[in-house]
């Protein structure tokens, strides 16, 4: 897509989560870019020592602001003078700011006019990567998820692996858009990751070739007649459109018409808030979907869903994940408390705050966090995620577990000189399809999408039965 940062500010909230290979989350303000202008000039003036500082006896705030402004320039000027080596006052400036906004939350940095650009080229699509959502937690870079599909994903890395070194330089004290940077780079040129994970006695070193990174966000299947299956592997441009094409073609491909759908937003990291309201919007039939809350008027928004002439009614189950962040925990948050879904799995990330990016003046912004996600009920996503409806841990079952378990018991026809089907051509059995051979398969090898599917098998046969 093309970086329009007057369309973003009116229209494309995103979260800025730092993606290495992938398009981040923003929220462009060029209106209130002036606010951040201001300290920068005040400190200029400040260097030079031709500031002349505004009577503020009844402004105690700002007369505190002006006392460390003189503070900072003391050190400043100290640090020129005397430092053991000649100093760059454009990277002092720049640590400092950076060492400030560390100060207050994770997710608020400081973009040199470098760091900006590039994330300018990640708004607009390709680019080399490895497909890993990062964070800081307790202050280790800390993997949120991979993204499917990608290097990282298939080279094994999992959610809350803990990132120590990054081409044998540590990763403590790093900020995430060092990190960001550190891990982007050419197609098929290599990086190694020190990696720690839960469990493990030791750190383990991974060698990575990056690659080009392009995400199909939304895949489909039937998982069993009348029953279909969507994954929806992060929130793009376009996957709200793709989302309406796969259950059209669930709903063709089951002429008798969907009975259930399972809708996969496990490892999903999130991606544009306006996709996960517009998926959202089409399960539900009006109501709030999701609503932001911060300190000034224009950080509290609200999203409704539209009534809708045909709605769609099948019942759901939303799979999710510790890799489910962000857009993902707004569409499970809505679909559960709207009570249009079954929300099953493991507690999801707890992404939910919004972060701003604020254009400068000299080609660098600051990433700010501005607001708060609440679902429509009132519940924050912050630090808390979505609990599931039904908790069901992920299982070995993917390495043939279920398989292995049904073919020990014995049946009438492993028996010696059983009786043959004396009606073949009732019960003749249609010969599976490959699609169908690899549904089965897929089912048994998740437990996780194996429960939601008997749980919406079972919601059809209760239906179904005489019995009030």
């Amino acid at each position: 897509m093309s970086f329009d940062p007057e369309r973003i500010a009116t229209g494309d909230l995103r979260q800025a989560w730092f993606k290495i290979g992938y398009s981040k989350e923003i929220h462009m303000s060029k209106n209130r870019k002036l606010l951040f202008f201001i300290p920068a000039i005040v400190l200029s003036l400040t260097f030079g020592g031709r500031l002349t500082l505004v009577k503020a006896a009844d402004q105690p705030e700002k007369q505190d602001t002006y006392h460390y402004l003189k503070l900072f320039s003391d050190i400043m000027t100290i640090v020129q003078d005397n430092y053991v080596k000649k100093t760059d006052q454009k990277k002092l400036m720049y640590g400092a700011i950076n060492g400030m906004l560390r100060e207050l939350d994770p997710h608020s940095s400081f973009l040199t006019p470098t760091d900006y650009k590039e994330l300018q080229i990640e708004t607009r699509g390709k680019f080399g990567g490895l497909g890993i959502e990062i964070t800081i937690r307790h202050n280790v870079l800390t993997v949120v998820s991979p993204i499917e599909g990608t290097p990282a994903d298939k080279a094994g890395i999992k959610a809350n692996d803990e990132i120590l070194k990054i081409d044998d330089q540590p990763t403590q004290g790093m900020s995430l858009m060092d990190a960001v940077t550190k891990m982007r780079g050419p197609r098929d040129s290599k990086i190694k990751l020190m990696i720690f994970r839960k469990g493990l006695t030791k750190p383990m070193d991974m060698e990575l070739v990056r690659a080009v990174i392009a995400i199909k966000s939304v895949k489909s299947m039937t998982l069993a007649p009348g029953f279909g299956y969507v994954r929806i592997s992060s929130f793009e441009s376009g996957t709200s459109t793709d989302l309406r094409k796969a259950l059209d073609k669930l709903q063709a491909a089951n002429p008798g018409g969907l009975q259930g759908l399972v809708v996969d937003l496990r490892n999903n990291p999130g991606g544009l808030l306006d996709q996960a309201v517009e998926v959202s919007d089409q399960f539900l039939d009006g109501g709030l979907i999701v609503y932001t809350g911060g300190r000034l008027a224009d950080q509290k928004m609200r999203f409704e869903a539209h009534k809708k002439a045909h709605p769609l009614t099948f019942p759901m189950v939303v799979l999710v994940n510790g890799g489910s962040a962000s857009a993902s925990e707004i569409v499970a948050g809505a679909l559960q408390d709207h009570k249009r879904a079954i929300i099953m799995g493991e507690q999801t990330f707890g992404k939910g705050s919004v972060q701003t990016v604020i254009p400068l003046n000299d080609g660098s912004a600051l990433r700010l966090t501005t607001s708060l996600y609440y679902t429509p009920s009132g519940r924050s996503i912050q630090a808390q995620g979505i609990t599931p409806d039904i908790v069901v841990k992920k299982t070995g079952l993917d390495k043939g577990g279920a398989k292995s378990d049904e073919s020990t018991f014995i049946r009438e026809k492993d028996l010696p000189g059983h009786f043959r089907d004396q009606n073949p051509t009732v019960a003749k059995k249609l010969k599976a399809t490959a699609a169908q051979i690899a549904a089965k398969k897929f089912v048994d090898g998740d437990n996780q999408v194996s429960r939601a599917l008997d749980l919406l098998k079972g919601y059809r046969i209760m239906a179904q039965t005489q019995y009030k």
